[in-house]
């Protein structure tokens, strides 16, 4: 039996790994919110990690409001960055490979084939640096470390654009979806369902490891295939904008490799199945 603690358990991510834990039999998990633990609160880290045993910690909490980073900058960088090298830090003392989560944001997109591990970073908004700062005080500290950058996580579970879409369509709202931004939507149950096997098939992989679904679309093209598949295209006015107005500059281009995870833990469904899939299930 593998002992694994879930921190931000009632996030997107969290919910996920929370959703497809009770599969796994030879796993134990010990789900913490962030209201059950804040991780920028070190001496709350320290007391949880004396006083129960791990061999996992999988770090599913972070900001992840992108445009509130910009104003909020010290926040974000607390938790994705100094809360999540702390947590390394303590992972590392106490001998508990540690498994966190970081972003596509990390690249500024002047790419124009998808990114490896190895690429240069440089990210052009605060939320994709406070990630950075976070991969690299993780690398720094502990040894036993994976971490999976990804992109445009969905899911059924809190506030994401799949639950948006589908919220507007209930409400036969107008949409005007940009197409200059090129990347992959991510559903999170995927995610959540491969770092469990790979656990539970005792893989050895550590680093850094690209993970969304296979191929590439729009932020217009996600859209069109949440309300073509479930029915719902005639709900709303959907209509493509080359210009979307945000505080946070987005890279036009953040399509990743996953040619590395794919050799090295496992296969990855393409996008388009993978939202199928969720649909049929939740829809």
């Amino acid at each position: 039996m593998k002992n694994i603690l879930v921190t931000g358990a009632n996030g997107q991510l969290g919910s996920c790994f929370r959703k497809h834990g009770k599969k796994y039999s030879n796993l134990s998990f010990d789900f913490k919110s962030s209201r059950e633990l804040d991780i920028s609160n070190f001496a709350e880290v320290d007391r949880l990690f004396s006083s129960q045993s791990y061999d996992f910690c999988i770090n599913a909490a972070a900001y992840t409001n992108v445009e509130k980073a910009e104003s909020e900058k010290e926040k974000a960088f607390q938790i994705n960055a100094e809360a999540a090298g702390k947590l390394a830090e303590v992972c590392a003392a106490n001998q508990v490979k540690m498994i966190h989560f970081s972003t596509d944001y990390v690249f500024d997109g002047s790419k124009t084939e998808p990114y490896l591990e190895t690429d240069e970073v440089n990210p052009i908004n605060i939320y994709g640096a406070s990630k950075l700062a976070g991969e690299r005080q993780i690398t720094e500290v502990i040894d036993e470390h994976l971490i999976f950058r990804t992109s445009w996580l969905y899911s059924e579970f809190g506030h994401n654009f799949f639950c948006t879409i589908l919220k507007k369509a209930a409400e036969r709202a107008s949409l005007n979806i940009t197409t200059t931004q090129l990347g992959t939507p991510t559903n999170a149950n995927d995610l959540a369902k491969y770092v469990l096997d790979g656990i539970q098939k005792d893989s050895c992989a550590t680093g850094i490891y690209h993970f969304s679904n296979l191929g590439q679309a729009t932020w217009y093209d996600f859209a069109e295939e949440i309300l073509n598949y479930s029915g719902k295209i005639d709900q709303v006015d959907l209509n493509k904008t080359g210009y979307f107005k945000t505080l946070a500059q987005r890279p036009e281009y953040s399509v990743l490799s996953k040619e590395k995870a794919i050799k090295e833990i496992g296969e990855i469904k393409d996008w388009r199945k993978s939202l199928q899939d969720l649909i049929d299930e939740v829809v």
